[in-house]
This record gives structure tokens, C-alpha cells and sequence, in this order.
């Protein structure tokens, strides 16, 4: 199994295996004001991104595990040509935002390979009733918070009232369907597994786009195996902020974890130091107890040059076990552009 990687602002994969290739997250975005660096070398970098994911893709399969549009090319279906997508289902465990990305991106999946309009093959809206989903992370709802129990439980309110208002707006969606067209097959992938000769692919269920009842919404993972070897690709947990999810990880025990986060840039101001402990504890115990050899951990993470200091222990647990840690640049045999901020002395972990 062979597989590549962009950059801090996409988390865009290509993966081979003898049946087939496929890329994971195709989109690519501009770095953020904070950035150290000027607009001009951030243009610069975004049009670069754009470039390598267009020259990788001569693929059979595209996933989308959510829709910011760091994660898909939206601008230009043509992209999409001759291909078929495994997406996260726009219909559901979505936030208003993404679901209406996903109804102009379809509409344009329409337009183009069928010539048609998106509302001419939506159905009527299901009356679906949707759990609590902190009923599926015992972990995290079990977690002892000390001094900090009773404000996460305050927010874990407002979140679960959040929820009930997004879940009575998915009954009230009409339903985008899967689309079969002359140019290009869409597929929502959500806990989900397809196979391709000795390649097994399998997404799994909507996962929260950060911490409990984040307003960012829900992602897909996606699960390669292929000949004995297995490749997490996380896509955007921010890290890994739910104790559930690392225990996940540990029970696929892949062979290569592309992991994103935490996003430290926004240390003190959507990332409190609470929540980034709990990332690096739930790190580490990936690192400990699965026998994954290589954690390639970047996307959010590599937008501001002090990420390895305030990771510290996440290296220092690897070395002690004998596995690697990475950026996607490192990786590829390149320095984080990150690093070259004026003023960065770096640390050597």
C-alpha cells in the first residue's frame, strides 16, 4: 500500500493498492491571517496545493469526509470526472453550513453529468428520530473533570440543545440522493464498508469535528486494508479530544494513523488548556497501546511554529516507544513551512 500527503491546509491522501487508487480529502485552502508568513507566499502555497492534487488525480475513487473547503474541490466538478465518490452524507449529522455547501456542490454534480437539477431527484423529507450521541462515547461521558465538571456540564447542555435543533432540521431536509450519472457515481459513505478485490474500505460512523456537539459538525474516517496492512485516515477530530475515538483507533490498531491536530494556534481562544491535555493524554495512549508504527499528525497542528514544544510529551511518549510522530512534510523529506517563521529558533524533539 502506497500513500501521499499535501499539506497544513488539506489533509488531501492518495492511497494504491493493487485494486485500486484513491484519494481522500481533495481540497486545499489559503493559510490563516495568523499565519507567519506573507499573502503573497500563501497564495503561492494554495495555488502549489491545488496543483499537486490535480496531478494526483488519475484515481478510480474520491472520498469527502465532510465539507469545509479544505477537504474537497468545489470550485471546478470537472474534477470529479469519470469518478466515484464516497462522501459524508449530506443528509444527516450535519451542520447548516456544510449542508449548504453540499446542495451547491450536488447541484453542480447534477448540472454537469446530468444535465438535470439537483430538485428534480430529491425526495421528500424522513421523520427520523436520532439518540443522544454522548449515549455513544461512555468514555468521555464517564470522564472525571474535576474542578471543570460542572462548566463542561453546562456546555454539554447548550450542546445537546444544539443538537435536537440540527436533528429537527434534518427532518425537515429534503433528501439528496445517491446519484448514479453518465460521468460520475456519488455515494454516502457513513458507516459504510466496500470492497475491491483484496481492498476493503470502510468509513465510519459521524464522528464530531472536535469536542462534543462542536457547531463545526461531523466528519468521516476512512479505513484502507489491503494484504495485512491498514491506513486510518482521521480526517478533522482536531485531534483526538474524545476518549471514545482513541479507544477506537487502538482496537483498528492501523499500521499508518494520519491524524489531525490539535489545532494549538488557537491555544486560549477556542482551545482551552483542559481540552488540550485531554488531546495529548489520548494521544499518547494511542501511541502506548496500538502497535501503530506511524503517526503522521499535522492539518491543524502545523499552523503555528511552536507545536512541538506545547506537544512535548506526545514525542517523548513515541521515542520512548519506539515509533514515529510526523508531520506530512517530514514525512515527504521536507521542512513544515511553519518552521521558517522569522524568529523561530525551533525545538529539536
Amino acid at each position: 500500500m502506497r500513500k501521499n500527503r499535501v499539506g497544513a491546509k488539506s489533509t488531501c491522501t492518495r492511497v494504491e493498492t493493487p485494486d485500486l487508487s484513491i484519494l481522500i480529502d481533495p481540497g486545499v485552502a489559503a493559510m490563516q491571517p495568523s499565519f507567519p508568513a506573507s499573502k503573497e507566499e500563501k497564495r503561492r502555497w494554495k495555488a502549489q496545493g491545488r496543483k499537486a492534487i490535480e496531478e494526483a488525480s488519475d484515481v478510480d475513487i474520491i472520498v469527502i469526509s465532510h465539507y469545509h473547503h479544505d477537504h474537497y474541490i468545489w470550485e471546478d466538478v470537472n474534477f470529479y470526472r469519470g469518478k466515484t465518490i464516497y462522501a459524508k452524507d449530506p443528509n444527516r449529522f450535519i451542520n447548516r453550513s456544510q449542508r449548504q455547501r453540499a446542495e451547491k456542490f450536488y447541484q453542480e454534480i447534477c448540472s454537469r453529468f446530468g444535465e438535470l437539477k439537483l430538485d428534480e431527484v430529491l425526495s421528500e423529507a424522513q421523520e427520523r428520530k436520532y439518540p443522544d450521541p454522548l449515549d455513544e462515547l461512555p468514555l468521555a461521558r464517564g470522564k472525571d473533570f474535576g474542578d471543570y465538571r460542572e462548566r463542561r456540564e453546562e456546555l454539554l447542555r447548550k450542546g445537546r440543545k444544539r443538537f435536537r435543533r440540527m436533528a429537527a432540521e434534518w427532518n425537515r431536509y429534503k433528501v439528496i440522493p445517491e446519484l448514479s450519472l453518465e460521468g460520475c457515481r456519488v455515494f454516502w459513505a457513513d458507516s459504510r464498508e466496500f470492497r475491491f478485490g483484496g481492498t476493503a474500505i470502510k468509513f465510519s460512523r459521524p464522528l464530531f469535528h472536535g469536542i462534543e456537539y462542536t457547531g463545526l459538525g461531523w466528519v468521516i474516517a476512512t479505513v484502507v486494508t489491503c494484504g495485512g496492512e491498514k491506513l486510518i485516515h482521521s480526517s478533522d477530530l482536531n485531534g483526538i479530544y474524545i476518549e471514545d475515538y482513541a479507544r477506537w483507533l487502538i482496537e483498528e490498531d492501523p499500521d499508518v494513523l494520519i491524524l489531525d491536530g490539535p489545532p494549538t494556534y488557537l491555544r486560549g481562544y477556542l482551545l482551552s488548556e483542559i481540552n488540550l491535555r485531554r488531546c495529548i493524554d489520548n494521544i499518547c495512549e494511542v501511541i502506548e497501546e496500538a502497535s501503530t508504527e506511524l503517526i503522521i499528525l499535522d492539518h491543524h497542528l502545523c499552523r503555528e511554529p511552536r507545536f512541538k514544544e506545547k506537544l512535548a510529551r506526545v514525542y517523548e511518549t513515541a521515542r520512548g516507544e519506539g515509533k514515529a510522530v510526523t508531520t506530512a512534510a517530514e514525512y515527504l523529506g521536507k521542512v513544515p513551512k511553519v518552521f521558517e517563521a522569522e524568529g523561530y529558533g525551533g525545538l529539536d524533539v
